[in-house]
């Protein structure tokens, strides 16, 4: 079958002559948010499962895991007990479910979760670890002569940085800081019998897992092949507390962790100067209110009650752990320079027509030759930094405005802004100071850029600025051209090696004016609701995605062929899946591929039938957003920088926006939809009930992967001719 014949959609059936009615407001056809994105964590942890990934990417999966359960619990969790806590009654969810409904079944849905994680560390990883040399070791699994070498390098490197902290009459229960372990110790008196408690955290400056090559100073340290061996720099600290409470009985050690809810919300009357608003809710939140409690098993049921009581925390608020907590620190470990344990090294490619001339290419001159798709991170991210590299140098160029969301820590293209306002361009620079968890890197580039003489901006308090867009003026001639780049993802030259998603670059001009006016609605006034080529949220993006869905139906109505195949993180906005709904009852074949949250239910006899959703974990993040509305002769190409969330759609300023070029749609079809129907080996199949069934190959086929299948696709690319749409 020809590429651009392939079937994109589930086959669609027959809509019935008189469908019976049906009332799609009826929680009974929706899924849990917060249940379906446990299930989302479950299918990353299920990736550390596979065998069939490389050792020590199956560790790094089992972190990625922990890591989010983290943040789901600093921001998803603690706005359920925010409901609970609220004096107002809070709306249910489309599901019908209480906040206290929610917490109880995330509570089972968890514990179950984390008994898998932890065997899976202590049963399966750990010891094929071990067979390659890589060793997390017990404290008291060392011989002699380690242990010797370990309390020589507790009293140079740990003994002088922790501080421990007694508690009783004359010292306060100390400010446990967000995601801190700690170790809890009870002690006694020898002399007055008297039981003693204290606290001591585990120090975040110094290695969580300490190389015991490190132990001596004059070991050169591990060779990239040679053996491995870590102790836990809890087990460190747990087996010196002599020296630490010196002439003190040591009853017991107990580790402990400590979440807590790092959410902050900023009232539109407060917000007159929202970068001052933001630095004093950043640093306010590190003192929010504890959401969790990590213990290791065998806690002893005095000390559980007095963290209880003292973090104000209720016994569902515990999760015991019968191996080591914080396992996103294993991290560390999983980046071992090991190749053989590790994927194959990968090498973003240039497109065709910009890598026929190397990354000395005039973007410019290319960009005028015809559209250009990157599709990241299997092309690289190099383009982009050299048209902004271009536009900070030429002297035709007049101005560079541009959206910044999360650009990271090291942000070459801060740097390049900062480099045109110094060049004296117009340099305007709208920047999400609330782009959570990026809060302080957003602020310290902002101010900045304000140095270097930008214009910045930052939009307003409930609404965030989450669209991915830059616009370069040029003087050309008599006139001026505008040069234009819209994406999926962020402006961040690590993450774009890490996560999948598309770019454009055009200079159809009306791609310009729409910019234009898009970005002095940022920076300025303004109630346009329609543009020429842009959907834009929170005024017509949503609107424009049910329309489009609400045409295929028609079009199924009326005896067409019509289809809808969409791409994207989360699919939660309830219009949204009422409409997908009424498609699919009128017969439209419609596939999702929905890499986290989907509460739609699909299958669904009379309402669903005709809707498959998919979810593809792989060596990348899926990011990218991509929409197909009509069957292939007639397809219509949309990307985003939204999911469907109704925060994306009404509380988020997004743009959506087509692809015109045939050429570059047809590397859409190549490169997005056909891998992921052909994924016989990182796809999981949704079920009505919410569940996720993991596809495996035949035993006559091997495993094949959406993302290695695009990987080769990219490498075999011939150049297309330059399409102007």
């Amino acid at each position: 079958m020809h590429s651009g014949e392939v079937q994109t959609t589930a086959p669609a059936a027959a809509a019935p002559a008189q469908a019976p009615s049906v009332d799609l407001a009826d929680p009974s056809l929706y899924i849990n948010r917060e249940t379906s994105w446990l299930a989302f964590n479950e299918r990353v942890l299920g990736e550390a499962l596979d065998p069939r990934w490389p050792l020590l990417e199956r560790l790094k999966f089992l972190a990625i895991y922990a890591s989010n359960l983290d943040e789901f619990f600093m921001i998803r969790v603690s706005g359920l007990h925010g409901q609970l806590e609220a004096a107002a009654p809070v709306e249910t969810n489309a599901d019908g479910t209480s906040a206290r409904d929610q917490l109880t079944r995330i509570g089972q849905i968890i514990r179950r979760q984390l008994a898998a994680a932890a065997a899976l560390l202590a049963d399966d990883l750990m010891p094929a670890l071990a067979g390659h040399g890589i060793r997390i070791h017990d404290w008291d699994s060392l011989d002699g002569e380690t242990r010797r070498l370990a309390r020589k390098y507790f009293r140079r490197s740990v003994f002088p940085v922790v501080t421990p902290l007694a508690v009783d009459p004359g010292h306060p229960f100390p400010f446990l800081s967000n995601l801190s372990l700690s170790l809890a110790v009870e002690a006694r008196d020898p002399e007055t019998k008297e039981r003693k408690f204290a606290r001591i955290k585990v120090p975040e400056i110094l290695p969580r897992f300490v190389p015991l090559e490190s132990l001596d100073p004059g070991h050169a340290g591990p060779s990239p092949d040679g053996p491995a061996d870590f102790l836990p720099l809890e087990q460190l600290l747990a087996a010196n507390l002599d020296d630490l409470f010196p002439g003190m009985e040591i009853l017991g050690t107990y580790p402990f962790r400590v979440t807590r809810d790092m959410d902050y919300d900023i009232l539109e009357e407060e917000a007159h100067d929202l970068l001052s608003v933001v630095d004093r809710e950043v640093r306010r939140r590190r003192f929010g209110a504890c959401v969790r409690l990590e213990v290791a098993a065998g806690i002893p049921e005095r000390v559980r009650r007095l963290l209880l009581e003292e973090l104000a925390l209720d016994e569902e608020d515990v999760y015991e752990s019968s191996g080591p907590l914080g396992l996103r620190a294993l991290m560390s470990i999983a980046l071992l320079g090991r190749p053989a344990l590790r994927d194959a090294p990968f090498l973003p490619r240039l497109p065709p027509r910009i890598g026929e001339l190397g990354e000395k290419a005039d973007v410019f001159e290319l960009v005028r030759g015809g559209d250009i798709l990157l599709h990241h991170p299997y092309d690289s991210f190099s383009p982009v930094l050299s048209l902004l590299r271009q536009a900070a140098e030429d002297p035709d160029v007049l101005a560079i405005k541009m959206t910044l969301y999360r650009t990271g820590a090291n942000a070459e293209v801060v740097r390049l802004l900062i480099r045109a306002a110094e060049n004296h361009k117009q340099v305007a620079v709208s920047v999400e100071i609330q782009a959570r968890f990026d809060e302080e890197n957003n602020m310290a580039w902002a101010r900045a850029l304000e140095h270097a003489g930008a214009h910045v901006f930052f939009g307003r308090a409930e609404l965030k600025t989450h669209a991915k867009a830059t616009l370069v003026v040029r003087r050309e001639g008599e006139g001026l051209r505008r040069y234009v780049h819209l994406s999926t993802g962020n402006y961040n030259e690590a993450t774009s090696r890490l996560y999948s998603d598309i770019g454009l670059l055009t200079v159809d001009p009306e791609f310009g004016e729409d910019l234009s006016e898009f970005f002095n609605g940022l920076s300025g006034f303004s109630k346009k609701a329609r543009h020429r080529k842009l959907a834009v949220a929170p005024i017509a993006l949503a609107d424009s995605v049910i329309a489009k869905i609400d045409a295929q139906a028609d079009r199924a109505r009326a005896g067409k062929s019509a289809a809808i195949f969409a791409k994207l993180n989360a699919l939660v906005d309830v219009q949204i899946i009422q409409a997908l709904y009424r498609a699919s009852r009128a017969g439209v074949g419609i596939t999702l591929c929905v890499r986290g949250i989907c509460c739609l239910r699909p299958g669904i006899p009379g309402v669903s039938e005709n809707i498959r959703v998919l979810s593809i974990v792989g060596r990348f993040l899926e990011h990218e957003r991509v929409f197909v509305f009509g069957p292939p002769a007639e397809q219509e190409i949309l990307l985003s920088s939204a999911d469907w969330m109704p925060r994306n759609l009404h509380r988020r300023v997004e743009v959506m926006f087509p692809v015109q070029s045939e050429a570059l749609r047809e590397q859409i079809r190549q490169e997005v939809l056909e891998p992921a129907f052909a994924d016989n080996a990182h796809a999981y199949d949704m079920n009505a009930e919410g569940g996720y069934v993991r596809r495996t190959p035949p035993e006559t086929e091997p495993g094949r992967g959406a993302q290695a299948e695009v990987f080769d696709r990219v490498a075999r690319r011939t150049p297309h001719p330059a399409s102007k749409p």
